[in-house]
């Protein structure tokens, strides 16, 4: 029973579960706010060789 109670493995596994979600979370929310970004800034370069 004390074996058990010691066994630390399955907390561990959940805590680097949560930690590989969270990064996830951060980097699909960069790679949107990065890809919007680029999304303007090759907009503008089109519209401005265009009218050129």
């Amino acid at each position: 029973m004390r074996k058990f109670l010691k066994n630390n493995k399955g907390a561990t596994a959940i805590e680097y579960g949560l930690i590989a979600a969270l990064i996830a979370v951060a980097a699909i929310s960069a790679m949107t706010t990065l890809g919007t970004n680029l999304q303007k800034t090759f907009s503008k370069v089109s519209n401005n060789l265009v009218q050129s």
